[in-house]
């Protein structure tokens, strides 16, 4: 298995590699140089497996053998050890036709951490194999700078310096980042929204010489060690849900800002997951849903929802699926991609969006709708959702069919988002793990939107974490 970029500037890589490139040298992005394609008869086999060895079972066709059995199955090991139900993942039914993924049990109860755990072993498994500091840096609509701290606090050999959105991001978010006070842990609160943060993200790591000279490395989804990881789970899910739903079509309804959650999805359908529908859930910042239904790609006014994680207006996991959609046609991904960056906008044309049509539906959900979703599912089914998955729900009702049983992510707990909660008049009992961070000290740096003002508190980061590793 070798991996190229979208762009098709860069040589084929092998796995590690790949891991340690993140965004890729030519601007675009790493993925497989072909998808592994899984027989039916295996899919039965998989029926029974635990959620560790159907993760096992994925990852053996993209490791290239470069890193022995028996050191993964001791990081996966490690990786779930911490979440809160035996199933990590458990599936749970609401409905006869609506299933709920709870991907909220790991330790920042939000779905990134099934991913994030993982890569935080995999990357000090790569630190230690190599001998070099690695920093990883990265960008959060929310979820994943805590679940990315969480997985590397106090790991030898990493560093991690997270930018997230000043005040726009929920409190226990913010919390979950800033009451950690480990040395090789640097929050910077940006004075702007995700799509800035994710920005400067891009352009630094575009940087070659500066990603060179830091040893930067990658957490968020444009690494594609998150992508497969979080393919796993649609997996897992699936062989759950067909044991009971021999005959019926199994929809997946995924809430989305960045389409990397989706494009997880997309990427097991290539694999030969017999998904009958991926159901693309927004709120108001809805480009995805727009892309969807018209064929154009262009950002919209940036608005602040009761879903703060997909306030998201550019989708960085987006130029992913253009390539499979332009024919795994690089030259045509980058005239695309050179237009988007020149004119704010791509157009696909009619043909395409058949295409397009046969595998996504999309919804947009409106602040009042989603607080309307988990109020009536609390009411009819005593099932409290998170802001996000009551937006991935009412995507479900929108595209629901008949013979259709849909499976609904649960991408956080609802105890992040007590603000979102406590204007439908629901008082919920927050877990011990968050309650305890509403009376501890912060610490982050509130920093201007200047790609300049970031460079020079990195460097000083790095100077530090420096000292403290030769000391």
């Amino acid at each position: 298995m070798k991996y190229i970029s979208t762009r098709g500037n860069v040589e084929p890589r092998g796995f590690i590699e790949t891991v340690l490139m993140g965004l890729a040298d030519d601007g675009g992005l790493m993925i497989p140089a072909e998808i592994p394609v899984i027989s039916p008869a295996t899919l039965v086999e998989w029926e029974n497996l635990s959620y560790q060895e159907l993760f096992l079972e994925i990852f053996l066709y993209y490791v290239n053998d470069e890193i022995p059995l028996e050191d993964l199955k001791e990081m996966v090991a490690k990786s779930y050890s911490t979440f809160r139900d035996p199933a990590i993942t458990p599936v749970k039914p609401i409905t006869d036709k609506l299933y709920v993924l709870e991907l909220f049990h790991g330790p920042t109860f939000a779905f990134k951490d099934v991913a994030l755990q993982f890569m935080g072993e995999l990357y000090s498994y790569i630190s230690k194999k190599q001998g070099e500091i690695i920093h990883i840096l990265g960008a959060t609509s929310g979820d994943t700078g805590a679940a990315a701290i969480q997985g590397v606090r106090g790991k030898e050999g990493i560093r991690i310096c997270v930018l997230h959105p000043h005040q726009k991001v929920s409190k226990v978010q913010e919390l979950q980042m800033t009451t950690v006070n480990d040395a090789n842990v640097l929050n910077l609160s940006v004075k702007g929204n995700f799509d800035d943060c994710q920005r400067i993200i891009k352009e630094l790591f575009g940087d070659l010489g500066f990603k060179g000279e830091h040893h930067l490395r990658a957490i968020n989804s444009i690494n594609f060690v998150r992508i497969l990881a979080q393919t796993v789970y649609y997996f897992y899910a699936y062989l759950q849900v067909v044991k009971t739903n021999k005959d019926a079509s199994i929809n997946f309804s995924i809430p989305s800002g960045n389409f990397g959650n989706v494009f997880s999805g997309y990427l097991a359908k290539r694999m030969g997951l017999p998904v009958n529908k991926l159901i693309i859930a927004t709120n108001e910042n809805n480009i995805l849903e727009r892309f969807i239904q018209t064929g154009e790609y262009k950002p919209g006014d940036f608005l602040s929802t009761y879903s703060p994680s997909m306030d998201i207006q550019i989708a960085s996991n987006f130029e992913r699926y253009l390539y499979y959609l332009v024919g795994e046609d690089a030259e045509k991904v980058s005239a695309y991609m050179k237009k988007f960056q020149d004119e704010g906008q791509i157009v696909i044309g009619a043909e395409a969006m058949q295409q397009v049509h046969a595998e996504f539906a999309a919804y947009g959900v409106k602040n009042a709708e989603c607080l309307q979703v988990i109020s009536k599912y609390k009411a009819n089914h005593e099932y409290l959702l998170d802001p996000h998955t009551a937006c991935g729900i009412a995507a479900y009702e929108t595209y629901s069919g008949d013979n259709e049983v849909c499976v609904s992510f649960a991408t956080a707990h609802p105890a992040k988002f007590d603000e979102a909660i406590k204007l439908c008049n629901i008082e919920q009992v927050l877990p011990a793990e968050i309650q305890q961070l509403l009376v501890m000290p912060q610490y982050q740096t509130i920093v201007d939107n200047s790609k300049e003002e970031i460079v020079k508190q990195l460097e000083a980061f790095y100077s530090r974490a420096t000292d403290v590793v030769e000391n």
